[in-house]
This record gives C-alpha cells, sequence and structure tokens, in this order.
C-alpha cells in the first residue's frame, strides 16, 4: 500500500493566474499527485503524493519553467568511515518521497539534503541517527567549517599502542630471542602472562577500540555491515578464541591452543593509526574551506551615533557603517561611502593585482584593503554574503556525485557482505583440510582484516574534496560538481564575444545622426538604456554622462536584439538591424553602410528607431581582453577546438575573433541560435558567456563557465564561475579536471587491485604452492595503508593545474 505525503511547496515563478495554470497542468500530468492545490498569491502549491516523489515534481516544474524553491540542510554526520556507510545513508535518504536530493560526503562527514519544506532539519537529523550514525543539524555561515577528526583519533591510537606494546613484546619477543622467552616464562607461569595479556587487550578494545565494536556491531544488526563490522568480528574473533583457550582451555582441542591476544590488541591499534593518518590527510585535503573560512573576521568598527565601536560581526546588521583601517580585512560585504583606495581581491577571483576603489564601488568581506583608511555600508551578512556564498559552492562541489562514483557504489554495496562470506568459507575450508581449528580461525580473521573498503570508498569523494578546494584557490567555482568530471572530456569550447573575450567595458567611439540632435539622442537612449544590464549600455549610460535623463516607461529586453521603451511620449527601438526587421521599421541605407565600416574595424553597431523611423547608428568599441588570446592558445595547445559564438555583427565578430587567433567566428547570432550551435557541438562542449542572452547556451552544453564579472542569471545557469573573468581560466579549469580524473583512475585501480590481489593470499590461496599465509597483523597494516595511500594520492592535486 502507497504511503501519502503531504507537501506545501514555494514556487516563486508564479506571478498571475495564467501560470498557477500551468503549474497546475504540469503537475495534474504526473501519476501519483493528487489533492492538488495552487496559490497564485502566495506563490505556492500544496499536493498530496501518493507514488509520486518530490524529484518527479520538481522535474516537471521544472520542466514547466516554474522550478520550486526547496530548503537545502546540511547535517554533520559521525560513524561514516567508507563508502558503504555513506552509501546506506544515501539510500535511506533518497528513497523518500519528500527529499529531492542528499549528497553525503564521507570524507568530510557531511550531507547536503535538498527537501520539501514540511520535513525539518531537526526531523533530517533523526532520520541518520537512527540508522546509527548520530547526526545534528551543521552550523551555516561563513564562521563553520569541517570538523577535525585527527586529535582524537591521535589520543586513541597512542592510548592503544601504549596498552598494546606489552603484549606484543612478551608474545612475539620470544620468537626473534630466545633468551628473552626463557627468561620471561622463569619469571611466570605461561597462564599468568596469558592473563595479563588479555586483561591489556580487553582494555584496548574496550577503550580505544570501542568505536569498531560500537558502530560495526550496531550495523551487523541492522542487516547492514560495513567496514568498522569487519574490524569488530576480525578483532573480535581472535580475542574470544583465544579467552576461551585461556579460561577453558578443554574446549579446545590440545594442538589448537594458541592465543592470538597480541593479533587483536596490534590489528586495532594499525588501524587507528590508519585512521588517525587518514584524518590528518583528510583535514589537508578540507584546506580550501578552512581557509576560506578564516577569512572572515570575529570583530569590526562600526560607527554609531557617529562614534566607532568595537563589535562582534554577528551582531552587525545591513546599513551599519564600518571604519576599515589600513591592512584590516573587510568583515561583511558592503559599499564604499568614504575614501579612495586598493583592495586586495585576491581571495575571491585568484587575481594578485589590488583594485583601486572609490565611493559607490562594492567590496567584499574577506578582502584585505590597502594602505587608505575607508569607510562603507553594509549590505549583506550571514549567508547572504559573497564569502558565505563561495563556501556554500565549494562543500557543494565537494560533496558532488560524480557519475563514476556509481561502479564503486555498485561494487562496495556488496563487498562487506561478500567479504564476510568469503571469511566464512576460509574458515571451514581451514577447519576441513588445514592442521588444526586455530588455523582456520587465523586465515578467517586475516581476510576481515585485510579488506578494504576504504580505500575505494574514499577514491573518488577525496579526489573531489581536493580538486574543488584547488579551483577555488584559482578562482574557479564549481556549482556542480559534475563539471569536475565532464570538463575532462571537452573536445571544443566556444566563447561569447561582448564581457567574455572582451573587457566588456566599450566606449561609444563615433555617433550617425544627420536628422537628429546628438544631445537628445543620448537623452533618449540613455534613458531607455538606464533599466539593462548590457555592457553596451553602460558605454551610452557614460557617454551620456551629465544630461538630465527622463523617465523610460515599458522597457522590454529583447535578448540578442536590443531593447524598447517609451520615454517622453516616444517609442524607441534600440538594438541591431535585426531588431529593427522584425519591428517591420524601414532601414536606413546610408547608415546602415556606415555602421558597416565601422564593423569592418572592430567596433560593434547599435541602431536607434524614433517612433518608427530608423534616425541614428551608434558605433561601440570594446577592446579585447590582453588575457584572450594566451587563453586560446592554451586550449589550442591542449588540443581543444575553440569557437566564437556572438550576437554581434559578423563583421564585428570577424575583426575581434581574427586578432584573437580564431577561425571558426560565428556573428549575428540570436540566443537562438547560439542554442542550436552548442547542441550540435555535442555534450564534450563548453561554452564561456556572461550576458543574459548566454543563460540558454550555459544550460544546455555539456560545460557551461559563466564570467564572474557578468550577470547573475548567466552565473546561475552555468555549471562553473572565473570569478576573476580571465578567460585563461578555461584552460586552467580543464587541466584540474584532468588531474582530477586522472587521480581517481589511479585511485580505483589501486583499491580495487589491493583487494583483488590480497584476499585471495589472506584466504591462504598460495599456501598449497609453497607460499606464505597471511598474518591478521600484516593485514592491519596493509588495510590501514591502503586508505593512506589513496588520500596523499589525492593531496597531489593540491598543486595541480
Amino acid at each position: 500500500m502507497t504511503t501519502a505525503t503531504d507537501l506545501d511547496l514555494s514556487i516563486p515563478g508564479i506571478s498571475c493566474a495564467a501560470c498557477a495554470g500551468r503549474v497546475t497542468r504540469a503537475l495534474n500530468a504526473l501519476p501519483g499527485v493528487n489533492g492538488l492545490g495552487v496559490d497564485p498569491v502566495g506563490r505556492t502549491a500544496h499536493l498530496r503524493l501518493e507514488g509520486a516523489t518530490l524529484p518527479q515534481v520538481q522535474a516537471a516544474l521544472t520542466q514547466a519553467g516554474y522550478p520550486a524553491d526547496l530548503p537545502v540542510t546540511r547535517l554533520s554526520i559521525a560513524g561514516m568511515s567508507c563508502a558503504s556507510c555513506s552509501g546506506r545513508i544515501a539510500r535511506v535518504l533518497n528513497a523518500r518521497p519528500d527529499i529531492a536530493a542528499a549528497q553525503i560526503d564521507v570524507t568530510a562527514g557531511e550531507a547536503l539534503i535538498t527537501h520539501a519544506e514540511g520535513l525539518t532539519p531537526a526531523a533530517l537529523a533523526r532520520i541518520v541517527t537512527d540508522l546509527g550514525y548520530p547526526a545534528r543539524v551543521a552550523d551555516d555561515g561563513p564562521t563553520a567549517g569541517p570538523v577535525d577528526e585527527a586529535p582524537a583519533l591521535r589520543r586513541a591510537f597512542l592510548i592503544a599502542a601504549l596498552l598494546t606494546l606489552p603484549v606484543f613484546v612478551t608474545e612475539m619477543g620470544g620468537h626473534l630471542f630466545p633468551a628473552f622467552h626463557h627468561w620471561l616464562h622463569g619469571m611466570m607461569p605461561q597462564r599468568a602472562l596469558w592473563l595479563g595479556q588479555m586483561v591489556l587487550t580487553l582494555t584496548v578494545l574496550a577503550g580505544p577500540g570501542r568505536r569498531f565494536f560500537a558502530t560495526g556491531l550496531a550495523a551487523l544488526r541492522r542487516g547492514a555491515p560495513e567496514m568498522n563490522s569487519l574490524v569488530a568480528l576480525g578483532a573480535g574473533a581472535a580475542f574470544l578464541f583465544s579467552s576461551v583457550v585461556v579460561l577453558a582451555p578443554g574446549l579446545v582441542p590440545p594442538a589448537s591452543r594458541q592465543v592470538w591476544f597480541e593479533a587483536a590488541a596490534v590489528i586495532v591499534t594499525l588501524i587507528l593509526l590508519g585512521r588517525w593518518l587518514e584524518a590528518r590527510a583528510k583535514g589537508q585535503a578540507g584546506a580550501a574551506i578552512r581557509a576560506l573560512v578564516a577569512l572572515a573576521p570575529d570583530r569590526a568598527t562600526v560607527l554609531r551615533d557617529g562614534r566607532p565601536v568595537t563589535l562582534p560581526v554577528a551582531d552587525l546588521v545591513p546599513g551599519d557603517l564600518i571604519r576599515l583601517a589600513p591592512g584590516e580585512r573587510v568583515a561583511l560585504d558592503g559599499v564604499l561611502t568614504e575614501g579612495r583606495g586598493a583592495i586586495d581581491e585576491s581571495m575571491l577571483t585568484g587575481e594578485p593585482l589590488p583594485v583601486d576603489k572609490a565611493p559607490g564601488d562594492a567590496v567584499t568581506g574577506g578582502t584585505v584593503n590597502g594602505a587608505s583608511a575607508l569607510t562603507y555600508r553594509v549590505t549583506a551578512i550571514g549567508a547572504d554574503t559573497v564569502l558565505s556564498r563561495i563556501v556554500a559552492l565549494v562543500r557543494g562541489a565537494q560533496a558532488a556525485r560524480l557519475p563514476v562514483q556509481d561502479l564503486v557504489d555498485r561494487v562496495t554495496r556488496i563487498f562487506v557482505p561478500g567479504v564476510m562470506a568469503l571469511a566464512g568459507a576460509t574458515f571451514l575450508l581451514w577447519l576441513t583440510f588445514g592442521p588444526d581449528l586455530a588455523h582456520a580461525v587465523v586465515a578467517a580473521v586475516s581476510v576481515l582484516i585485510i579488506a578494504c573498503p576504504c580505500a575505494m570508498g574514499l577514491a573518488v569523494p577525496v579526489s573531489i574534496m581536493v580538486g574543488s578546494g584547488r579551483a577555488a584557490r584559482l578562482g574557479i567555482l564549481f556549482r556542480r560538481g559534475e563539471a569536475l568530471q565532464a570538463l575532462s572530456q571537452a573536445r571544443i569550447v566556444a566563447f561569447d564575444k561582448t564581457g567574455t573575450l572582451t573587457q566588456g567595458r566599450p566606449r561609444v567611439t563615433a555617433i550617425h545622426s544627420p536628422h537628429l540632435d546628438h544631445t537628445i539622442l543620448l537623452r533618449l537612449t540613455a534613458a531607455a538604456e538606464a533599466r539593462s544590464e548590457h555592457p553596451l549600455a553602460h558605454a551610452i549610460l557614460e557617454r551620456a554622462e551629465g544630461l538630465d535623463l527622463p523617465a523610460a516607461q515599458d522597457v522590454v529586453a529583447r535578448p540578442g536584439q536590443g531593447l524598447s521603451a517609451r520615454v517622453e511620449g516616444r517609442a524607441l527601438l534600440i538594438g541591431n538591424l535585426r531588431a529593427l526587421e522584425t519591428a517591420g521599421v524601414a532601414v536606413d541605407a546610408d547608415l546602415a553602410a556606415r555602421a558597416q565600416d565601422d564593423a569592418a574595424q572592430g567596433a560593434t553597431a547599435v541602431h536607434v528607431a524614433l517612433d518608427g523611423r530608423h534616425v541614428a547608428a551608434l558605433a561601440l568599441s570594446d577592446p579585447a581582453r590582453p588575457e584572450a588570446a594566451p587563453a586560446i592558445a592554451a586550449l589550442r595547445a591542449m588540443g581543444i577546438d575553440c569557437v566564437m559564438l556572438s550576437g554581434d555583427q559578423p563583421a564585428t565578430a570577424r575583426a575581434v575573433g581574427a586578432g584573437l587567433g580564431l577561425t571558426d567566428i560565428r556573428g549575428g547570432l540570436s540566443p537562438e541560435d547560439k542554442l542550436t550551435a552548442i547542441r550540435a557541438m555535442g555534450a564534450q562542449s563548453v561554452f564561456v558567456g556572461d550576458g543574459i542572452n548566454d543563460a540558454p547556451a550555459l544550460a544546455a552544453a555539456g560545460t557551461g563557465i559563466a564570467i564572474g564579472t557578468g550577470t547573475d542569471i548567466a552565473i546561475e545557469s552555468a555549471d562553473a564561475v572565473l570569478m576573476s573573468g580571465d578567460p585563461q581560466g578555461v584552460a586552467r579549469a580543464i587541466r584540474l579536471s584532468r588531474a582530477v580524473m586522472r587521480t581517481i583512475r589511479q585511485n580505483l585501480f589501486w583499491a580495487f587491485a589491493y583487494n583483488v590481489a590480497l584476499i585471495p593470499v589472506a584466504m591462504g590461496a598460495l599456501v598449497p604452492f609453497g607460499g606464505p599465509a597471511l598474518s591478521p597483523m600484516l593485514g592491519a597494516g596493509a588495510m590501514a595503508l591502503s586508505s593512506v595511500f589513496v588520500v596523499a594520492n589525492a593531496l597531489r592535486l593540491r598543486t595541480a593545474a
């Protein structure tokens, strides 16, 4: 019987009854949705899921153009040690109809869960805790960072080592030095010696090793064994067998009366050592997050009633005036109100040169003031600041699930039960064909201990964590972690022109208006363009600076063409020739010819129609970015084709593209034309753009990369963002992506090869051929080092690209 789940969704895109109707039709078409009600005033929808799921609902709404605004909760989860742990949590969460997506990051011990509003963060934490992995709602904002487990593991390892040392020396010392054996047994009877070893080993297992038994045995009871279960079974079997030999020797055949206390103690100690080293390495892998978090100051000097007061940053509110001393970090995002000076924004863009700031310019929390005393007004606090959003993006990328992870998940899901079955088979085979019971126990314990699902589980996420952290240091933010894999397969990169390959700060270099005064023309066009974000609009406004601009009404942006407006009662159309032709305006041949001449020199022509008559053509020149030509040369050196897709006139696009070394130059494209071109390039395409009209192409490309200086819509549609606006970041991102995937392949090969090669050795496959059996202690050491190897290999990505 299907369980019904009620949902209330916030759908911000609903603006009228027609929108509500489209949402209603989209959801009614989805099987398993009942009791639907859409409120166009509150922009919400209520529905009952009876077979449908939230991911299906969100997909239907997104396809209709009205995606729901779903809350995202971040949980800190303790006790995850391998992929089988994270896989179990992910399966349980993703199986719920009111959860859209659950990303589990085993390396950071965190989960990012997108869910319905009715499912509270506290309820999500309870669900995960009930699975045996204590969870709590994580702190958000720039002050929150990953928990460092290394100190606790170091302390546990040192205690275990001190307790294990006498057990190891008293048992193994006699094998190395017979004289020591005779001296020791002359001092005390063997049974007393074994009793001492038993007490010390029990202290190791119940103290520092308790974590393995508490988590592992609980997982066994739930029918979902994982890495800790293998350790608990292996060490526990060795200890229990040895305890029976000591306390009830009559139950064990005389030939099998051997103790393995040192194996049980050393197993736990070595695995704790491996976990400690692994935690230290993972701490280095998460250094990018901690470095970003450390950029946020704790206190700031605020002007209250005209007097400076030092307050905690947490107490600040938008509108507060903050004094910024020379060399001090900016506490929160704001707008400069007093003073001029340079600010180091390298943490944001990766660019080392400071940026000059004047009153009215934006400043970003975490950046560093130069030698000037400044004052700024706070505009954003908490999770709304740029620094907090960057931290959230990096966390999201680090928790991402790459397609390559599917193979690992399929293997790890059956790995631990498979190992337990092999251990059982090994015990029976050795008991049947081996010399005695003791050898059967030791072989089975060796199989349990040497198997390492941790290495497989860490192979992908730790590489993603280090790679995305390295990208953040280079000024590359991956909004979607999947782009890390997709970029490695890139074969063609398409660039927009304006603001991407050019500086995006064009200037009006010529005005052709034979029948209209230039001042009147600039007043009217600048009044309309004041409502636009396009770089060409800023150029016209800059040229009209000082003029009294009237208010514009009915401003409508026409992506890829221009805009229309009504100014002082007159109908104004500003854009390219296509805009005029679409509107039925007769093109003035002389103005078109002059614009063509300007375009041949690399200028962009903007045509103006007033009350249905073509009256002017403006020439705007936008110099190429100095980094553009080197960026294209670097991509070509990597074997990647480069294309320019521009909405600008073909002649202008050709003039700019040829100067950058491009041969495939396509101008005069509408957003639909760009979309068609990108789709034709396939899944191995990359599109780089920055404007509103680039958003469809950014979303459709195999990987969309937005210039960080562009519009919010473009950035929201992209898979990655270049914070500095430097197109050379595209080559760096691709090189980094290839390095991440190369490291993942190396780690997966090691993890699989290690287990395939050594599990049969632990079973005793070499013994019939005169080869050695594998000691449980050696197995524990090999298992611990396997995980450390995977993490250490991933750390090499910190210097990639």
